[in-house]
């Protein structure tokens, strides 16, 4: 990398990254703010809520973002250590969340985007109890729901859910356990 490479990079990196949160949101509006850091995630893939395969290994990466407006991540699978130029795309996950504060609506509108498979998702993210729940449709047209639940302070559960055809029924995609790294 030559000098001026790197103090792009630097640059970038300066004008993305926050210390931690605006003040314009307040601090009972902070669902997202206690994921910042980095996670280790063990992956469970299903259809019709039949288990098609388990014990993937994936991370995360969360961090304040513009000025502490945003939260942003980086969800990858497999992880960077066995991440090859053949990986099929179905197995394959390197993309962003950007979680924004909208105090009109008064919860968090969630934009995925995952440049591997193309696809891209639109959410609202609210606190329900003691769970995150975003809800939103999938690029076909289908209710999804993504949830953080069991959180603790070093680990937390999401589950990726699409509505059934009967409107009534949530079926379990995906299930990624995490823990804390370090």
């Amino acid at each position: 990398m030559t000098t001026l490479e790197a103090e792009e990079k630097e640059s970038l990196h300066r004008a993305l990254i926050a210390s931690g949160r605006s003040p314009e949101i307040p601090e009972a509006a902070d669902l997202y703010g206690w994921l910042v850091g980095s996670w280790d995630l063990e992956i469970s893939l299903f259809q019709e809520d039949k288990l098609i395969e388990k014990g993937m290994r994936g991370e995360v990466h969360f961090g304040w973002v513009l000025e502490g407006r945003v939260v942003q991540d980086v969800w990858i699978r497999p992880v960077r250590s066995e991440r090859t130029a053949g990986t099929d795309k179905e197995h394959n996950t390197y993309g962003t969340t950007l979680r924004v504060w909208d105090p009109a609506i008064q919860a968090w509108r969630v934009t995925w985007i995952n440049p591997v498979s193309g696809i891209r998702n639109e959410l609202i993210g609210r606190r329900v109890g003691k769970e995150i729940v975003q809800v939103g449709t999938s690029p076909n047209g289908n209710p999804i729901r993504w949830c953080f639940t069991d959180i603790t302070p070093d680990s937390f559960r999401w589950t990726g859910e699409t509505l059934a055809a009967d409107g009534r029924t949530w079926k379990l995609e995906a299930e990624f356990l995490a823990q804390r790294m370090g």
